[in-house]
This record gives structure tokens, sequence and C-alpha cells, in this order.
């Protein structure tokens, strides 16, 4: 799996969560939660689609560490190795 990849699936996933943003628009180092205005439930409804999506399991300790794209991109390259 690419950063490449990754990013599409991410894009992808927040467009879903969140029909009424552009997600594709969203800058790597944005916060995601602040720049496209979702709550703490559609995040959580994020990170789980992110775990199947990509099979790298994200424990709850760990949610605090995908603030951005690019955070999320590098943790599931870092954890699907």
């Amino acid at each position: 799996m690419t950063s490449e990849n990754i990013h599409q699936i991410i894009v992808d996933l927040l467009q879903q969560i969140a029909p009424d943003t552009e997600p594709s628009e969203l800058k790597l180092n944005e916060n995601i939660r602040e720049t496209l205005n979702i709550d703490s439930f559609d995040f959580l409804q994020f990170v789980i689609a992110l775990h199947e999506k990509t099979g790298v399991e994200i424990p709850e300790e760990d949610y605090g560490k995908i603030k951005t794209i690019q955070n999320a991109i590098e943790y599931v390259l870092d954890k699907s190795h």
C-alpha cells in the first residue's frame, strides 16, 4: 500500500462521513476534525472505516495520533509493515 493509495482511501472515507465537505481540498497537515468540522462520533466512524479499508488495527489510545491526513498516512504505513 502506497501513501497515494492511503491518501485516496482517507479522502473517500471522509467524503462519506462528511458529505457536505470537500476533503479532497484538505491540505496534508490541516486538522481533519477542525477543518471539516466533524464531531467525535463522525471521527470515530472515520477511524473504524479506515481500519476496515486498510486492515490496520487502530487502538483507542492512538486516535489522537491521527489529527491530519499526513498523520493518518504515516500511521497506516508504519503499522502495515
